[in-house]
């Protein structure tokens, strides 16, 4: 059973992926290329949807003097340990934007928002806030990059952790036959959804999860050629 992740996996779930007798292929498909920050109008009410955005926030000095202590909002179970690890108070994490936009809209519409992302995103957030007359101000902190890559080995699954890398590997790649992916998260899934139907979606957006669709998958699916 031959694998390709498509960033770098955690030394846990790749012991685990050894152990059940995979092969995994590691080729990191995006790189993240940090911003010059240009808003610097910091509202009351702080939002985050990616780790890469969080260690960003913290790296720039002034602007960390300018957002600690205030109120936060994330996505993602690792996004929230990092913001709680740098001294943040998260109120409340979702597990996608979708899920977090909704929320604020309901509880917390009188309240305005800095927003701290990357340059490609999707825009749940900001659409829904607008349609409300919610106050946003967006801090573009760093650009995602694809890095080229056609693949020409045979994989038996595709595991892909963000939307921007589904949308890299398309750009040299098609969909290989009898080819399965495995996606972390909603707004993973249905990027790739674009391309493919032959994909499993992890019931939560962990590594953990991730590891038990892929068990799933495969003891069901997987012939050992």
């Amino acid at each position: 059973m031959k694998l390709l992740s498509t960033k770098t996996l955690s030394s846990n779930i790749k012991d685990h992926l050894t152990k059940i007798g995979t092969s995994v292929v590691e080729h990191p498909l995006i790189e993240i290329h940090p911003l010059h920050l240009t808003n610097h109008k910091i509202q009351s009410m702080l939002i985050f949807t990616s780790q890469n955005a969080v260690r960003l926030a913290n790296k720039n000095n002034a602007l960390k003097n300018k957002i600690i202590g205030k109120k936060s909002f994330c996505v993602g179970q690792k996004t929230r340990k990092l913001l709680e690890k740098f001294g943040f108070k998260v109120i409340q994490m979702r597990e996608n934007a979708n899920d977090l936009a909704h929320f604020l809209v309901e509880k917390y519409n009188k309240n305005s928002f800095s927003f701290f992302c990357g340059r490609k995103r999707r825009y749940e957030i900001e659409s829904l806030f607008k349609k409300n007359n919610i106050t946003i101000e967006i801090h573009e902190l760093y650009d995602t990059l694809f890095i080229n890559k056609k693949f020409k080995s045979h994989f038996d699954g595709i595991i892909f952790f963000s939307p921007s890398a589904v949308l890299s590997f398309f750009e040299n790649n098609k969909w290989p036959k009898d080819s399965h992916g495995f996606c972390i998260g909603k707004s993973t899934a249905e990027t790739l959804k674009k391309y493919t139907t032959n994909f499993s979606e992890a019931k939560h957006p962990n590594e953990d999860q991730l590891f038990q669709t892929i068990i799933n998958y495969f003891s069901k699916h997987y012939v050992k050629k």
